[in-house]
This record gives C-alpha cells, sequence and structure tokens, in this order.
C-alpha cells in the first residue's frame, strides 16, 4: 500500500509541480573514521549537530516523507540512529523507504544490531548500502583505513543472514569510481564473488566522483578523472546485467544510462526535482535544493523545525527558476537521479 502510495506521487510529478516534499537526504552526522582520497567529510569536526529531539520535532512537524535516505559522514556512529529513524517512521505515515549508507567501520556486533532494530520497526523496506571502492588493497588504499574491505566482507555475510529473517531489507555494495580505482570495478565484482559467491554485477550500485563544497567538503582537492573510460566501465556493466522487469532495475539501469551521457557531455541530463519532489538538510538543519547545489534556502531551527515557510521563501522560488530556465549546478548523483527519473517518465523509459 505504501508503495503504490509512492509510485503514486512520483507518477503525479510528472503532470503537476508536488506542493511537498516525498524524499529528504538527511545527513545526520559530519563524524567519520574513514580517509578517503576523494572525500573530506572525515575532515570535519562537528558541533552543534541536531539532537535527537530537535530531529524528533523536525519529524513531528514534517509528515509527508515517504523516502527518506539517513547519511553522513557515518549514520551509525550516532548511537541515536534507533530513534531516529524511528521519530520519522512513527510521524511519517506513508513512509515506505528508509535508505542508509555505511563504511562498515562500526562494531560489527554494534553495526548488526542496530541495523535489525531498524527493521524491527516495521518499515517495508530498509536499504543498507556498503561502501566499496575496490579490490582488497584499493579498496583500503581509498578509504585510508586497513582491515576496511574484510570489514565490507563481514557485514555482507551479516546482512544476507539477516535477509533470511527480515524480508523488508535490501543491500547493495556502494562503488564510487574516481580517477583512484579506474578500470577496476570488473576485478572489485569478481573479489567479492569469491568471496560471497552469490553476489554478482547485480549487486553493485555505481556513482560517479563529483565536487560538493556542502557535502563532501572537496572542492579544493576535486577529483579529475578519465570520463570516457569511466563510461566505458558503466557501460560494460550495463551490458554485463540481465534484463530485468521490476520498479528498482529500470529505474537502476536507467540512472547508469544517464550517468553515462552525463560523463560525456558533462551536463545534467535531466531538470532535476530538487526542492520539489526532494531537498538535502544537513546536520545542522540547513535546508539545500541538493548534496550538491549550495544554495541554502534556510535552518529548520529559524522556523520552529518546519518546512513550508522554507518551501515558499524567496530563496527557494529562485531555486525552482534557475532549475526551470535550465540553469542549475550541473551534476547526476543517485540522491537526486531517482526522482528526476520517476518524475519523467519518457525519459526513463527512453534509457532503460
Amino acid at each position: 500500500m505504501k508503495f503504490a502510495k509512492l509510485a503514486l506521487t512520483a507518477l503525479k510529478s510528472n503532470f503537476v509541480s508536488l506542493d511537498k516534499p516525498y524524499k529528504l537526504t538527511f545527513a545526520v552526522t559530519y563524524s567519520c573514521q574513514s580517509r578517503c582520497l576523494m572525500c573530506n567529510i572525515w575532515g570535519i569536526k562537528p558541533k552543534g549537530e541536531l539532537t535527537l529531539e530537535e530531529i524528533r520535532e523536525f519529524a513531528k512537524n514534517n509528515t509527508s516523507f515517504q523516502w527518506i535516505e539517513l547519511t553522513g559522514g557515518e549514520p551509525f556512529l550516532r548511537g541515536d540512529i534507533v530513534e531516529i529513524a524511528r521519530a520519522f517512521y512513527e510521524n511519517c505515515k506513508d513512509l515506505y523507504i528508509i535508505t542508509i549508507p555505511t563504511n562498515s567501520l562500526c562494531n560489527p556486533d554494534i553495526l548488526t544490531n542496530r541495523i535489525e532494530k531498524i527493521l524491527q520497526l516495521g518499515v517495508p523496506r530498509l536499504a543498507i548500502t556498503l561502501s566499496l571502492d575496490g579490490y582488497r588493497e584499493l579498496h583500503e588504499k581509498i578509504r585510508g583505513v586497513p582491515g576496511n574491505f574484510d570489514r565490507v566482507m563481514e557485514m555482507a555475510k551479516r546482512l544476507r543472514e539477516l535477509q533470511n529473517k527480515h524480508t523488508n531489507l535490501f543491500f547493495v555494495f556502494g562503488y564510487t569510481m574516481s580517477k583512484y580505482n579506474e578500470g577496476a570495478l570488473a576485478k572489485t565484482i569478481e573479489e567479492v564473488s569469491k568471496i560471497i559467491p552469490e553476489i554478482t554485477s547485480k549487486n553493485f550500485h555505481v556513482n560517479a566522483s563529483q565536487v560538493s563544497e556542502i557535502y563532501y567538503s572537496n572542492e579544493k582537492n576535486a577529483v579529475a578523472q578519465t570520463r570516457g573510460e569511466m563510461a566505458r566501465e558503466i557501460k560494460w556493466l550495463i551490458k554485463k546485467r540481465k534484463f530485468e522487469l521490476g520498479a528498482i532495475p529500470i529505474i537502476e539501469s536507467a540512472f547508469l544510462r544517464h550517468l553515462v551521457k552525463y560523463l560525456y557531455t558533462g551536463k545534467t541530463p535531466i531538470k532535476s526535482r530538487s526542492l520539489e519532489a526532494s531537498l538535502f538538510m544537513d546536520s545542522y538543519g540547513a535546508v539545500y535544493p541538493s548534496i550538491m547545489w549550495g544554495k541554502k534556502i534556510g535552518n529548520i531551527k529559524d522556523t520552529c523545525y518546519k518546512l513550508a515557510q522554507l518551501w515558499a521563501n524567496s530563496e527557494a522560488e529562485e531555486v525552482r527558476k534557475l532549475i526551470r530556465e535550465g540553469k542549475e549546478p550541473d551534476a547526476w548523483t543517485a540522491c537526486e537521479a531517482y526522482q528526476a527519473l520517476v518524475g519523467n517518465i519518457p525519459s526513463l523509459l527512453r534509457f532503460w
């Protein structure tokens, strides 16, 4: 039922402008144990992040979310991550999916326990992304933490066990392409499948490394990359996967094909649904159109944790005007691409 409501909202966005967002991307903390070469989040020493009580107040006052991504930093470094998920689940009555990425560096028992407690809340779908950017030596070079590869494999095995008890659990490996792992995708998939034979290319979600001052904090060490080589690897991945029906395979296939187009042209393939279908909120309560667009429209602390006032302010209207005029910053990330795709069905099916 909740999936049907989400699908109906997405379908509606093809014909009219939505007056409330259905997706929230929320960086619950900027704390992180990784030392990634292509990202500087780990260098942030966050102070004054939203408390659990503030997050509860925000969830209570903004109940339209049907899809919530709790990201970081490392989200599971927040000891109250289960209660954060609970706050949204109890207040957003049509919430269908919560997605959470992890670097797998937290204690495996603690991490497994927190994931299972979120599953037990009853959310229809919990999607966990295990960050993995290469085979063993390469991943640990990129991430800067010895032993990280084995931690990811451990969590993948644990999640497969949890899937036997919880049908609402879904997980993938999140592979971020950059100059540091150029040409390594096939070898990475092969190495993982040797450890966990059931894993195939379908279990990998691929993104391209990009620059964001407000999220990755990597504007001063932008990752130069061979876009043509990255596009060739993605086209290899598309061919490797077998044809599948279903909402997720269709959207993922379209996302990858548009990513190839983005890499060749450097231009956003489809106008976003930022500040219509979705928004990005950082761990301090500041609201932005997306993780890639540093045009702040305000802070929820200044509006008693209610979005409505920010949603209608002049900064938000200017963002929407720029999007209509095709002047938004060029980017293509899953955080914004999925709602853009389902809000543009002709483009979704054309690239499926």
